[in-house]
């Protein structure tokens, strides 16, 4: 058994002083208070928290980091293993101990061509993220199919991914020019540069045309691939909605999560249909979206996004949840919420994670303050047992 002692405990209830962690095997098993404990637990092993936070692990449920660690350059593929091991270890250092990890299933094209997008290596990382479920492993690792709605040649590949229980979160995506994340096909133009797109002037309008014109899935092909998902008690998200209409959609063919809505507008409206909304860690840092839509801050404010995720930079989570207390007033306890329980309920795995309550897996992270005011994790406790330790105490 494991007591952590000296912390300030992140609960259902707010933020808790003065109260013991008690775990026992896998589980979270008990909270009482310091002098209760000493009296009820003998020879129990004690974890001094260090006056730091005492939060459930963050639950991570959109994030493309895999592919950064896989390809540090473009068309430099490391072993895929030594990939996914790699993450895991420094994902505990940013508190991530559930990683949905977001792998794309889309044509590859001139704009956008990475080798780590093929759909050979794709396939290669989800047959890899499954089996190390039933291996040693660190964190909880998960797939996260990221589907692009115009990559129909690839329907029944997803199927089966599906049927096979490879999957463990889905969304759809369109990432079409004119709408969507790329409403603006200048901006898209200068990301996609950026990026890397060597294409003459004359080839990237012919592309962008090329991709405005391909076919891709109606809503009830859509609504198809969701009933199997739904088999699977597998959640479903919509990417990038930026309007009511495509919100109608969306809900129409099963979706219960809208990942980063592209205007407040839009997103307020996902709330008020029972939508989870979702919004990028790193955007909170920036104080805006990289591409120029909603402001994470602005729609946090108006309660009208509930889950942060990292995106594409694991420390965002726990750098943004301390920025939005300490520069936007919100309350810590429930801005925590938003990368423990509230994620655990988008992706229906809130009865075993997402909070301290006896009973539920203990994955538990510590977060202690150095330089008086910087957040650090020191240490990460997944399925009982104590992973991760580092040590900034003078």
């Amino acid at each position: 058994m494991i007591a952590i002692t000296n912390g300030k405990l992140v609960t259902l209830d707010g933020i808790k002083e003065n109260l013991d962690l008690i775990i026992k095997d896998d589980l979270i098993h008990d909270i009482l208070s310091p002098k209760e404990r000493v009296f009820k637990y003998k020879n129990i092993k004690i974890i001094d928290a260090g006056e730091g936070y005492v939060s459930p692990g963050f639950i991570d449920i959109h994030a493309d980091y895999i592919e950064n660690i896989a390809a540090p350059r473009p068309s430099s593929l490391m072993d895929f293993r030594m990939a996914l091991r790699e993450a895991e270890r420094e994902l505990l250092t940013h508190g991530v101990t559930t990683m949905y990890h977001s792998l794309s299933l889309y044509k590859v094209g001139k704009a956008v061509d990475k080798p780590i997008r093929k759909n050979e290596n794709v396939t290669k990382f989800i047959d890899l993220i499954k089996s190390t479920h039933d291996k040693k492993h660190l964190i909880r690792h998960r797939f996260h199919a990221r589907y692009e709605i115009d990559n129909i040649d690839s329907v029944e590949n997803l199927k089966t991914y599906i049927k096979e229980g490879k999957v463990d979160m889905l969304s759809f995506m369109d990432h079409t020019p004119g709408q969507g994340q790329f409403n603006d096909i200048e901006g898209y133009k200068k990301i996609s540069r950026q990026y890397g797109n060597k294409m003459s002037d004359e080839e990237f309008d012919e592309y962008i045309k090329d991709r405005i014109e391909k076919p891709k899935l109606s809503p009830v092909e859509c609504g198809e691939i969701v009933e199997l998902a739904r088999e699977k008690n597998i959640a479903v998200a919509s990417h990038d909605d930026d309007s009511y209409e495509k919100l109608d959609t969306v809900v129409g063919f099963g979706t219960t999560i809208s990942e980063f809505p592209i205007t407040l507008d839009v997103a307020k409206k996902a709330k008020e249909m029972g939508m989870h909304t979702i919004a990028g860690a790193p955007n909170v840092l920036l104080g805006k979206s990289h591409s120029g839509n909603l402001a994470a801050h602005e729609a946090i404010k108006e309660n009208a996004v509930d889950v942060l995720c990292s995106d594409y930079y694991p420390a965002a989570i726990l750098h943004s949840i301390f920025k939005l207390h300490k520069e936007h007033g919100h309350d810590l306890s429930r801005i925590f919420n938003m990368a423990t329980i509230n994620p655990a309920k988008a992706v229906k795995i809130d009865n075993i994670l997402g909070s301290i309550t006896p009973g539920k897996k203990a994955d538990i992270i510590i977060i202690e303050m150095i330089d008086e005011d910087f957040p650090v994790i020191t240490s990460c406790i997944v399925d009982g047992k104590h992973v991760f330790q580092t040590n900034y105490r003078s």
